[in-house]
């Protein structure tokens, strides 16, 4: 009989702990609603007791998603689990999952717990989580470096305790398949009460295992995966989602096993996570990289010519990627631009509608094709965006191989328009010189590129800058078919977005 293997997406928790992969509230719940579309099982929305900020995101997150379960990630202590489950009150389906240390490192330099305390201390605040909580998630935290006889005694108690789901992690990425494997089936041997309970395994990255590890976990008897799109997460990243759910799907004959994600929403989560968060796939990256179903070698193109089969494992339109058909032109309509929202997923409000046409009457003064990824990327960047304390109103440049580029910008703040000029090595330095003299700042430029969005020669410039503030980052986005423009605006996006987040910060 087919098993089904439940999804648990930490992309908003774990994943976000990635250097680099912050996200303001506006940012998770968009994300959030993807995962929704694309149906993970569960969402772990973050972890309350780290900050107002993160207990308000969660609470933000569960009231607007209600076909996926929410969890929110709590130590081992009342303060933490209550933190959680006022994060969790507005949620349709809430999950409070609970960790503590069971190695003898972690127990030894981190808990400062005798085994002995760890088992009670275990007991104790998972019936505490269970009188909130009905639904409740119970991790060994660094499990594959624990004690198998003491870990199998601290699972029963957590599931006499009211443990709905058991978490067997490889938090610091340590073990193989085969030993994980083999550790799941030693558990499930010496715990039977855990067959009664979902067995979930969550698995990192730094030995380049994790995917590996979480599919030998499947074959040994789990019954949920935690992971994160395009496998981003603290240090070498989380098992990648896209990686094990086409594993699964492709090799059904094999795990004998399903996933109820919905494949064809792949592509599109993880080009708005790399929108949100300015974090590149890189081109070799499988299921999801721009190289995945590309062909150069002649012997692979002959045979993907006669019958995709001989080099495709799986379809490009399994993961959601299609060609880039043109559908609407600057003669189209709003009926027909909503009907072609609709088709790509996108359910907007009227002024969310209204603002998005614009945008798309704008571009296709400019641009002669306009295609479903163009559409896409106005909509997901519009969504996202945060409240304009600044935005472009004008610019003008001077450039050339005999000049020194000088910038001219104008910058609306409150109504009042301000302008400044400023030189650099190129046109785009001296725009960032120019905003920075009207800000009054001078802002340390983490990372800078530009991407088309589609092809031609009057593509759609996709440009990102990452600024960073005293070791935060912030990711602004600009959509052009000029480059400079696209530039000026990315960094005027970041900006504000820096001061969303202080405001955030002090209120």
């Amino acid at each position: 009989m087919e098993r089904t293997i439940k999804i648990f997406d930490t992309t908003l928790r774990d994943g976000e702990q990635s250097p680099g992969c912050s996200m303001n509230l506006k940012e998770k719940i968009e994300m959030a609603q993807q995962l929704e579309r694309m149906n993970v099982d569960i969402i772990e929305a973050g972890f309350a007791a780290a900050s107002p900020g993160d207990l308000m995101s969660i609470q933000e997150i569960s009231k607007n998603i209600k076909n996926c379960t929410i969890a929110s990630l709590a130590r081992s202590n009342k303060d933490d689990i209550d933190k959680a489950w006022q994060s969790l009150k507005y949620a349709a389906r809430p999950r409070i999952h609970v960790f503590i240390a069971t190695s003898p490192i972690h127990m030894q330099y981190k808990l400062n717990m005798a085994p002995e305390q760890v088992i009670k201390t275990a007991e104790e605040m998972v019936a505490y989580a269970k009188s909130k909580c009905e639904d409740i998630e119970f991790s060994c935290e660094d499990a594959t470096r624990s004690d198998i006889d003491f870990m199998a005694k601290v699972i029963d108690t957590a599931i006499k305790a009211g443990a709905t789901t058991i978490n067997i992690p490889d938090t610091v990425g340590y073990t193989t398949p085969e030993e994980y494997s083999s550790l799941i089936t030693s558990i499930r041997e010496k715990c039977p009460a855990i067959d009664n309970v979902d067995i979930s395994v969550h698995c990192h990255n730094d030995l380049g295992m994790a995917v590996a590890n979480s599919l030998a976990a499947i074959k040994a008897g789990a019954t949920q995966v935690e992971c994160t799109m395009n496998g981003i997460g603290e240090r070498a990243g989380n098992a990648a989602l896209e990686e094990i759910v086409m594993a699964v799907k492709t090799r059904k004959d094999y795990f004998n096993a399903a996933t109820r994600v919905d494949t064809t929403q792949i592509m599109r989560s993880s080009s708005l996570l790399t929108r949100i968060t300015g974090i590149k796939v890189q081109p070799n990256k499988a299921i999801v990289g721009a190289n995945a179903f590309s062909h150069e070698s002649g012997i692979h193109q002959h045979g993907v010519l006669k019958n995709k089969e001989t080099y495709e494992i799986m379809t490009p339109e399994s993961v959601g990627l299609d060609k880039n058909k043109l559908v609407l032109g600057k003669h189209s309509g709003r009926h027909a631009f909503n009907d072609k929202l609709v088709q790509l997923g996108y359910n907007l409000s009227k002024e969310e509608l209204d603002e998005a046409f614009r945008k798309f009457k704008d571009l296709a003064d400019k641009k002669k094709d306009v295609y479903d990824k163009d559409i896409e990327a106005l909509v997901s960047s519009q969504r996202i965006d945060v409240p304009k304390t600044y935005e472009l109103s004008k610019y003008v440049i001077n450039t050339g191989n005999i000049i020194t580029p000088t910038a001219t910008v104008s910058i609306k703040k409150d109504n009042a328009v301000t302008e400044e000029v400023a030189t650099g090595d190129g046109p785009i330095y001296a725009s960032f010189k120019a905003i920075e003299k009207i800000i009054g700042k001078d802002f340390e430029l983490d990372d800078f590129s530009i991407n088309s969005i589609t092809e031609g020669e009057d593509a759609l410039g996709d440009v990102m800058v990452r600024l960073n503030d005293n070791g935060r980052k912030f990711v602004g986005r600009g959509m052009s078919t000029d480059i400079i423009e696209a530039s000026i605006t990315a960094y005027i996006n970041a900006i504000n977005k820096m001061i969303y987040e202080n405001q955030n910060i002090i209120q």
